[in-house]
């Protein structure tokens, strides 16, 4: 089949309709409107697409889809890319769509900003007990709840017969994509793909969540569920400074690892650990992938053939 790469002619079209602005800018200022009426837009189309999700909770979600031209998009496999703590989808997307093109798959990167989803509590742990509150909050108002409703919008929107997905996150969006594998047992999700993350919620039923999964009233059952899911976790070998300013090291954390290196790695051993306890068929895969620190755009490279 053949393969073309016009994700950089995709994003110069686009520049010209909305203004992506750096993940490091003020919250209102990095996605502006796109300039056309979207509401009236029901097709995605080939190339770079924006769009704000309304089937879901209480808020409106910016959404970005990446459509590749070298393939039936209709027939084509999805991946939800997960930002990180910055909140920068549209640059996250940037380092993803021409691997998108080249393999043949539409991106879906949703984009939880900050004013609405604060802090850790808002979007990787899932907005269960937001920021500054103690209560669990309503299931359809988390977090994590968005991802199917998300899915069926955009398979209905290019028209496709898709019936799964792979999801995968870098830094927060890994901590996103491995706890969404636990509250949402049944999603459609067939791959999960956890790059980088700063900490981890272990498989292990003895210590408090988030740290463990303590508390939640889980079972061996449910852990068995959990280690028999396809995920891979993927480390990068030169991600391993132990002074990093994001790197949370209170709350029990610290004992996970020195770095996100060797957290990923014995988040990985944990969970083989618990198959064997437990007598589960452990799906779980590592990959470490060599020369690459805390990089996005290392990490798309190198889980390019995983995403199915």
């Amino acid at each position: 089949m053949k393969r073309c790469f016009l994700s950089l002619y995709a994003l110069t079209l686009f520049a010209c309709q909305t203004t992506i602005a750096d993940e490091t800018a003020p919250e209102e200022d990095r996605i502006s409107t796109v300039a056309v009426d979207m509401a009236n837009i029901t097709a995605i189309k080939p190339g770079l697409n924006h769009f704000y999700f309304e089937g879901w909770g209480e808020t409106r979600l910016p959404v970005w889809v990446y459509v590749p031209s070298s393939v039936d998009a209709r027939e084509a496999p999805i991946l939800f890319m997960m930002h990180g703590a910055k909140r920068g989808a549209a640059r996250y997307l940037s380092e993803w769509d021409h691997i998108a093109e080249h393999q043949g798959f539409v991106v879906i990167a949703p984009e939880f900003k900050r004013n609405a989803f604060p802090g850790s509590a808002g979007y990787n742990l899932g907005n269960r007990i937001p920021r500054g509150s103690e209560n669990v909050t309503e299931e359809p108002l988390w977090t994590f709840s968005a991802i199917e409703p998300l899915f069926d919008h955009v398979v209905e929107r290019l028209g496709g017969s898709q019936i799964d997905y792979t999801i995968y996150g870098h830094s927060a969006g890994s901590q996103f994509t491995h706890r969404f594998m636990y509250f949402k047992p049944e999603a459609r999700a067939k791959r999960y793909l956890a790059a980088n993350a700063g900490w981890y919620t272990f498989p292990d039923l003895e210590t408090d969540y988030p740290v463990g999964l303590g508390g939640l009233e889980l079972s061996d059952d449910d852990l068995k569920r959990y280690l028999e899911k396809d995920l891979i976790v993927l480390v990068g070998d030169q991600d391993n400074d132990p002074t990093h300013e994001s790197l949370k090291r209170d709350d029990g954390v610290g004992q996970q690892g020195p770095h996100r290196f060797a957290r990923g790695q014995n988040f990985f051993k944990k969970g083989q650990a618990e198959a064997e306890r437990i007598g589960a068929e452990f799906g779980w895969r590592l990959r470490i992938v060599e020369g690459v620190a805390h990089s996005n755009g290392g990490m798309a490279a190198a889980a390019a053939d995983l995403v199915e």
